[in-house]
């Protein structure tokens, strides 16, 4: 009985081999946007810009790839998921070249534009084509893989680029994406499928994909200015969010009105599972995105280390996502979304809280204990909010279902970012800039990280649970 079950539930080799050749293809865009953060200030030496200008080098990046986000569907249907992955794939590495080379300010961020659009489409594609290649039964077991590069951007990237700013310069930011990229559209090219296209007849929805780009541009932008501002209620936030709230209805009126041919239909909601996974998805990114901004600025503002010695440390959350990936990937199969999520919570609950009375006191091995530990929640928290949306589904929708999701975690991750970096910086213009104040300040951060991180615990309770089926 027990050799059975582990036969039915083990993947082919042949399905793993594909997942991980479409990680591989994504891993580039989700280290980059990590890695450039750390160099803007070398960035400001060698263009000698103002720091608004460079900020576009990061900013015009993501809003290129929030843009992108909703061309996926038409072009996966139309055109077949290997196709369109590997273009995006060329046009990342052709475009990180480009950025290498630069030769002024404006260059660049002409060149990351760009690259910001590719990316944009070889994330949503991530999901969709591991559900292609194994289906949503297996999406558990897969996004165990997918989603370990997912998670372990935000983390390996500082380190990464933190040690090639300190010891080369900050054009190898982009030189190294170079070879990962050949790499990658080889193994493509060659070892993947080719996927037959889902509806090479289909019409593109104009109207719509252009109501979720800017729709998505606006609110990100209008977050992002919060964040460089310290301000949530700043002029310039509140009017570009509200466009984008004025866009997103102004997209459900179509969709409503256009059910059959709406980019992301609204029909997709009639799924209470689904639903849950998109407000959670919103929520997660300020569990998960905003600790992820603070973390690194502890240690390096609080605690005095280096950028490189900021990312090291970092490394116990690191390890215990990676420890987490395989078992939360089965359970997800076997048990359903909701307990898998809410487990992972509740363990992310253990490593957050002790953040809350930590300074620059804190011992090292208390501080990589509790960072293992919130690892090993963390990386429970994403996976079954992500998988979950597929479940009830049509598979032919799987794109459409990938564009939701993503842009649900961008304008969350972006929001997250924004919140408790205001929370901190508040705090700090507020009171002198002791390191006992400072302490508090990431002290408030990390409250309120806990508190969005007991509020995702209800839509997470809407998932589905295959617990009763499983005892059965």
């Amino acid at each position: 009985m027990t050799a059975t079950t582990t036969k039915t539930n083990a993947l082919p080799r042949s399905v793993v081999n594909q997942a991980w050749i479409i990680v591989l293809g994504a891993i580039a865009p989700l280290l980059d946007s990590t890695m450039v953060n750390i160099a803007l200030d070398h960035l400001a030496r060698s263009f000698n810009p103002g720091l608004d200008t460079v900020q576009w080098v990061v900013t015009g990046y993501m809003l290129a790839m929030v843009v992108a986000v909703p061309f996926t569907g038409w072009l996966n249907d139309r055109f077949g998921g290997k196709t369109v992955f590997l273009i995006a794939e060329i046009i990342f590495g052709v475009m990180s070249l480009g950025a290498a080379l630069s030769w002024n300010i404006t260059s660049l961020i002409t060149f990351r534009l760009f690259q910001g659009f590719g990316a944009g489409l070889i994330t949503p594609l991530l999901t969709t084509l591991l559900v292609d290649v194994a289906g949503s039964g297996a999406m558990g077991r897969l996004m165990a893989i997918v989603g370990l590069p997912i998670m372990l951007g935000p983390i390996v990237g500082p380190v990464v680029g933190g040690l090639i700013v300190q010891y080369l310069n900050w054009r190898w930011i982009f030189f190294v994406n170079i070879p990962v990229v050949i790499i990658a559209v080889t193994l493509i090219w060659f070892r993947l499928p080719q996927m037959t296209p889902k509806n090479p007849h289909s019409r593109f929805d104009w109207i719509g994909v252009t109501l979720l780009s800017l729709m998505s541009a606006s609110i990100i932008y209008g977050i992002v200015q919060a964040s460089q501002k310290a301000n949530l209620t700043n002029s310039t936030t509140l009017t570009y969010v509200l466009i984008g709230i004025a866009l997103a209805a102004a997209y459900v009126i179509y969709a409503w009105l256009r059910p059959t041919s709406a980019v992301v239909p609204l029909s997709l909601f009639h799924h209470i599972n689904f639903s849950a996974s998109m407000l959670g998805l919103f929520i997660a990114g300020i569990v998960t995105n905003g600790p992820m901004l603070l973390l690194p600025l502890f240690f390096q503002n609080l605690r005095g280390e280096s950028v490189a010695i900021a990312g090291l440390s970092l490394l116990p959350q690191g390890i215990g996502m990676l420890l987490a990936r395989p078992v939360v990937g089965q359970l997800i199969d076997r048990i359903g979304a909701r307990w898998v999520a809410v487990g992972g919570l509740a363990i992310t609950m253990v490593g957050s809280v002790p953040f809350i009375y930590f300074d620059q006191h804190t011992a090292y091995w208390l501080l990589t204990i509790v960072l293992f530990v919130r690892g090993i929640g963390a990386g429970a928290i994403l996976s079954p909010l992500m998988t979950d949306a597929f479940v009830g589904a049509d598979p032919k929708l799987s794109g459409q279902v990938s564009i939701a999701t993503r842009i649900m975690q961008n304008v969350g991750g972006a929001f997250g970012s924004a919140v408790l970096a205001t929370v901190v910086v508040n705090f700090q213009n507020q009171h002198s800039r002791t390191l006992s104040h400072i302490a508090v300040s990431y002290q408030q951060g990390f409250l309120w990280a806990v508190i969005f991180t007991a509020v995702l615990m209800l839509p997470s309770l809407f998932l589905t649970n295959r617990l009763g089926k499983a005892a059965a």
